[in-house]
């Protein structure tokens, strides 16, 4: 099979076109072009009114060894992108793997592992998939929050209340991601997300493949119990020996991956007094910030917003501050909502979310600035973690003290006055907004930086800097403010034997497919591992 890539056709091309254009690059008639697949379609929208579609095709042909020896340009062999078991469990194996969390991470770690007949045991705090979408739902509508059953916690880790991007841009080299991407499939994710440039699922999409991948575990023998937070993990001579739960039950084993997500606050806690390195490591903190979708569609496509193969637009966006900082967006959520991501009391965090349709009025995207533990938070491996608390607890009083969050319009954050009314953004973050001044919501530094960048985000994009576009306070969770650092090696905690940190809570993932990438990795690690012991 041959792989040709940067077919570029019109946007509005006929079908047909594109069986036309593999037959003119490879220069064969149409009898000797015996079958062909999509690998890849996406867009290059730089020049808005003459916006081309891109492809990558896969194709079998007679005479693919005389083809190669012509070179033609962006012609090579496909590669083979099949997964393939790294091994089987052994015969007899009588102790089971434990996995700790159900996010995409966790999730996979477990599905390979249940794959290869492991059999694990997999630990959830919170509650299944349809009762913790309940549970968020009630803060969102009633302002009632349970710490363990949120956005934060619960089957399908925070990746299910998100826009559920599906790309990446870390090296994969096993093809891993297309492993993910099959299995979602799978699950009931619509097929184009093997194909399309920028896949996303959206929120209640999620929510059944999550069952349904819940499901396949089970019926290869894994074990999945809600309700059952980790309190304490035990380790002797630096081995992990079991893991004891909240109900004070303990599962005995020698091999737990360690897949909780980044806000499992308390989790880290305990490691860090039982001794498991850890050490803090970059985070970004900022707001939510709303325009009218039609605004970035028309600023992205021009003429061509609208047109239903490009769907609605999205961006990313850098600044570079004088003061020294990176200003960037982050989790951009076209047609989507800000929602409300607080795990703790008495805090107020912000994420986005997008459904499948992405047909909401408003974009958002996080606007972040980039921080460090050497300059803004030393000391110990959690002390990143007491800063997010102090922001997220300044929100909340801000708020109102009942987890509404507060917010401003850009012209008066940019003018440097507190917001009195909305304009024609109107929020879409339940329970509510109130409109304060967001200076005091943030280091000095940060607003500063967001003061700064937005304007230079409006020459990019005409209108991101619009009077009426709302800030919302505050996003602190965009990963994972420390790192369980691990053996490149065998993946293993670098003093803990049989303890396998992995995903966003430790450091190593920042969204949903390189969060389960993660969890491959680790599994097969962990198998390995297992089966040589």
């Amino acid at each position: 099979m041959l792989r040709l890539t940067e077919i570029r056709l019109p946007l509005d091309h006929p079908q047909e076109d594109l069986k036309a254009a593999i037959l003119k690059r490879l220069g064969v008639a149409a009898h000797d072009l015996l079958d062909y697949t999509l690998f890849r379609r996406g867009y290059d929208a730089r020049k808005r009114n003459a916006i081309v579609l891109v492809y990558t095709v896969d194709v079998k042909v007679n005479n693919e060894a005389a083809l190669l020896k012509k070179n033609i340009p962006q012609v090579a062999i496909a590669p083979d992108m099949s997964y393939r078991m790294v091994v089987q469990a052994p015969q007899g194996l009588t102790e089971r793997p434990v996995v700790i969390g159900t996010g995409p991470c966790g999730i996979f770690a477990g599905l390979i592992l249940a794959q290869m007949g492991f059999r694990p045991i997999i630990l959830e705090r919170g509650k299944e998939v349809r009762e913790r979408t309940k549970d968020t739902w009630g803060l969102w509508r009633q302002g009632k929050l349970d710490p363990e059953s949120n956005v934060q916690f619960g089957e399908g880790g925070a990746g299910t209340f998100s826009d559920g991007k599906l790309h990446s841009q870390i090296k994969d080299p096993k093809f891993y991601g297309r492993k993910v991407l099959t299995e979602f499939v799978k699950a009931g994710a619509p097929e184009e997300i093997m194909y399309v440039s920028k896949p996303h699922i959206g929120t209640f999409r999620l929510v059944g493949m999550v069952e349904e991948m819940r499901h396949s575990i089970e019926a290869l023998g894994g074990e999945i119990r809600f309700q059952s937070r980790v309190a304490d993990i035990e380790i002797e001579n630096e081995q992990v020996c079991g893991v004891v739960l909240a109900n004070g039950e303990r599962i005995a084993t020698n091999h737990a991956v360690l897949a909780v997500g980044h806000s499992a606050r308390d989790t880290f806690e305990m490691l860090h007094k039982r001794g498991v390195y850890l050490e803090p490591k970059p985070f970004s903190i900022g707001f939510r910030i709303e325009h009218p979708q039609a605004v970035i569609d028309r600023a992205r496509f021009g003429p061509n917003a609208g047109n239903p193969l490009l769907g609605s637009a999205d961006y990313k966006l850098v600044h570079h501050a004088s003061n020294g900082r990176s200003v960037y967006s982050f989790c951009m959520c076209p047609g989507g909502t800000v929602v409300a991501a607080a795990s703790e009391p008495g805090r107020v965090v912000t994420n986005g979310m997008s459904q499948y349709s992405r047909n909401e009025r408003n974009a958002n995207a996080a606007i972040v600035v980039g921080i460090t533990p050497e300059v803004d938070y030393p000391g110990d491996a959690l002390a990143g973690i007491a800063l997010q608390r102090h922001w997220e607890e300044r929100a909340f009083q801000l708020g109102g003290g009942n987890y509404d969050a507060p917010a401003q319009l850009v012209g008066d954050f940019l003018a440097k006055r507190p917001s009195h009314a909305f304009g024609t953004v109107q929020p879409s973050y339940t329970p509510g907004v109130r409109l304060v001044d967001l200076d005091s919501t943030l280091p000095a530094y940060a607003t500063a930086a967001i003061r700064e960048a937005l304007p230079a985000f409006d020459r990019q994009i005409r209108g991101f800097a619009m009077h009426d576009a709302l800030l919302t306070g505050v996003e602190t969770r965009t990963s994972s403010p420390l790192r369980i650092k691990r053996n490149d090696a065998d993946l293993q905690s670098l003093n803990t034997r049989g303890l396998y940190p992995a995903g966003e809570g430790a450091g190593y993932a920042g969204g949903i497919l390189s969060a389960a990438i993660d969890g491959i990795r680790v599994a097969e690690a962990m198998a390995l591992q297992m089966a040589n012991e």
